[in-house]
């Protein structure tokens, strides 16, 4: 199976080393050359877009929508380039709306679509142990089985086109809840004399725990880390989606509204480039170590 990793940064790196690593005939492409240049030292054969060469697979990791798309329709773009019944991947956090656009017109051209948001981060992305949400036909997903156990831990799928990108949406905005709601939890235990860490193990044996107080909060929140690989933008820039195809289905406004303007309250605190985790260090940071509720 010969595969195009298009968008070499962390995500789509690794996974394009992954695969290599794991046999596939892989060949990396970036719209900037120093990301080429970078992969290329690490052993990844790598090309321009325009100098692509044939292949089964264009696995797309890229930062929105738009890039997307401009991948795929500007000149030459994969409309183009891509031969007849390859298949085009997009594990990108995308619109759902552009990404069922993007599929018809993808299916039109005599090529195959699934999308394939990938969660994990650089880590899972690096040892092959991402989680992915698919959409796309079911043949498609048989066809392409050996690629997506290489890549991940588990795939599941949600659905036709655009599916797998409404379930991410969906599952991003539930984690940015659960940051939230666990950084106030966390932070009224603290206020009233509670470890924090002790907190956190009372959450995790009741009903009230998430990955995010499982995971989240040991390995980058209190570790102070802070170095997911995911960005606060990144996740506004999810949220703002979620909300919108909650309008254009004519959902009323709820608590998805209520995080989405929690996330954009303060654009330095965190700032757009800073880990997501902060959103909930930043509320913990309000809680001095003396703080404690008269007994």
């Amino acid at each position: 199976m010969r595969i195009c990793v298009i968008g070499l940064g962390q995500m789509g790196g690794n996974m394009a080393l992954t695969l290599k690593a794991t046999g596939f005939d892989v060949t990396g492409s970036d719209l900037f050359e120093n990301a080429r240049q970078r992969l290329a030292a690490q052993g990844l054969p790598v090309a321009a877009l325009d100098e692509l060469p044939p292949s089964d697979v264009y696995l797309l990791s890229l930062p929105t929508s738009a890039q997307v798309r401009e991948v795929i329709e500007t000149a030459p773009g994969l409309l183009g380039l891509a031969p007849a019944g390859s298949v085009i991947v997009d594990t990108s956090t995308s619109d759902p709306v552009i990404s069922r656009e993007l599929a018809a017109k993808v299916l039109a051209a005599g090529l195959e679509w699934l999308d394939a948001p990938v969660s994990g981060g650089p880590r899972g992305a690096a040892n092959g142990k991402l989680g992915m949400l698919l959409g796309g036909e079911a043949a498609t997903i048989e066809r392409l089985a050996p690629m997506l156990e290489a890549m991940s831990a588990r795939y599941t799928h949600v659905g036709g086109p655009g599916s797998g990108h409404v379930v991410k949406l969906a599952n991003n905005y539930l984690c940015a809840a659960h940051l939230l709601t666990t950084a106030e939890a966390v932070a009224m235990a603290a206020r009233a004399g509670v470890d924090p860490t002790a907190c956190l193990a009372g959450l995790n044996s009741g009903s009230g725990r998430s990955a995010v107080s499982e995971v989240n909060f040991p390995e980058w929140i209190l570790s102070g880390r802070f170095d997911s690989g995911f960005t606060t933008g990144l996740m506004r820039k999810d949220l703002r989606l979620a909300r919108n195809a909650a309008e254009r289905l004519g959902m009323a406004p709820g608590l998805l509204a209520a995080v989405v303007e929690a996330w954009h309250v303060d654009p330095e605190r965190p700032a757009d480039g800073d880990d997501f985790n902060r959103i909930a260090g930043a509320l913990l940071d309000t809680v001095s170590p003396t703080e404690e509720t008269e007994q």
